[in-house]
């Protein structure tokens, strides 16, 4: 057996590893939502029960004078329905709604979480192991670990375990951890069972340096919608939540206490968007260099270049619409999601059904 087959073998291997640390981690972030959300839902029932014990004992009592009746103070106030006087029951409030998310500043408050902690260095062991995986792979080959389905699958995720983690430093987006580590296993597991392919050379017209600069800035952005794919649908969820909670219902999904606000959701999600927008940008733009330096064209209408410009004009309406148009809520994530779509659509669809001068697939 040659270096380069051993190189290859001990890359699927690491591949393996990795894939099953990531769902490790995915357990242990999951356990960690159920387990403190549960730990914050107790909290919180008991804080409230405690408020209307105190309020109950302490209301004062005033005479009505026509009536020779007393009622409490509470009952006094504008706005509230015949069943809410004398129980002291306010009405929801924003108040009210700050007991039941995490802090919207995402910043590291302190507290002891050890499944928390836990989930983060394995996600890192992870990590590791994934960039032993592809970086032997590299290696084996002897070139930019990205010619095929397999290789941009498996390095796309691990570009998104690495910005994940990267963020982490700054910020504490350990709610969205589950998600994250359940969106590298899919990926891992779609490039080793559905697209498998073996080390072997470049086709020829892979074989320029704008393979570097072109595809490693795409995996790039797509490592970065990913996240905000994954922030978008937390953010439906909390928002619905909210107004469940606004509404004096019972709000549910108890594992969103342990997430931000879907206003913070949102804002963050908007700025990494804006990040990996330009990211896109600079993919389009050096795409069509490179067309034109093999195939004597900038745009040529090819599958792949119709479904990268899709993409970019998605996210170009995402962008303006919530900068400009006052497109917030649930309709900015709802757009995001839909990009994010287009970006497997022209992954997995347009990859491996569509002829055109990009399929490279490798099947």
């Amino acid at each position: 057996m040659t270096i380069d087959e051993t190189l290859g073998t001990w890359s699927a291997l690491f591949m393996l590893l990795a894939a099953m640390t990531y769902l490790v981690a995915f357990v242990a972030f999951a356990w960690d939502m159920a387990s403190h959300s549960r730990t914050l839902h107790r909290t919180a029932h008991h804080s409230r029960r405690d408020e209307q014990l105190v309020g109950a004992a302490t209301a004062p009592a005033q005479v009505n004078s026509t009536a020779g009746t007393t009622k409490k103070a509470d009952d006094s106030r504008p706005g509230l329905g015949a069943n809410e006087r004398g129980r002291g029951h306010k009405p929801p409030t924003r108040a009210v709604l700050a007991e039941h998310v995490a802090d919207s500043s995402m910043r590291y408050t302190g507290e002891r979480r050890p499944a928390a902690r836990a989930a983060v260095t394995i996600m890192v062991l992870a990590f590791l192991l994934h960039t032993a995986a592809v970086a032997s792979r590299a290696i084996a080959a002897g070139r930019v670990p990205w010619g095929n389905m397999y290789e941009f699958a498996t390095t796309g995720a691990l570009v998104v375990a690495g910005v994940y983690l990267a963020a982490l430093l700054r910020r504490d987006l350990r709610f969205v951890g589950t998600l994250v580590s359940g969106l590298v296993v899919i990926m891992l597991c779609a490039a080793t069972i559905g697209f498998p392919t073996p080390v072997g050379p470049l086709v020829p017209a892979l074989q320029s340096w704008w393979l570097v600069i072109h595809v490693s800035i795409a995996v790039a952005a797509s490592g970065i919608f990913t996240i905000t794919f994954a922030m978008a649908v937390l953010q439906l969820l909390q928002a619905r939540r909210e107004r469940a909670i606004l509404a004096g219902e019972a709000p549910g999904m108890g594992f969103l206490a342990m997430v931000p606000s879907s206003q913070a959701l949102e804002d963050l999600s908007f700025r990494l968007n804006a990040v990996g927008f330009a990211f896109w940008t600079f993919t389009l733009a050096a795409g069509a260099i490179w067309a034109e330096q093999s195939w004597g064209r900038y745009w040529g209408w090819d599958p792949k270049e119709v479904w990268t410009f899709v993409i970019w004009v998605v996210y170009a309406a995402y962008i303006h619409a919530r900068a400009t148009r006052g497109w917030t809520g649930t309709r900015s994530a709802w757009l995001s999601i839909a990009g994010y779509l287009c970006v497997i659509f022209n992954f997995t669809v347009v990859n491996t059904v569509f002829e055109g001068l990009h399929s490279y697939s490798g099947l």
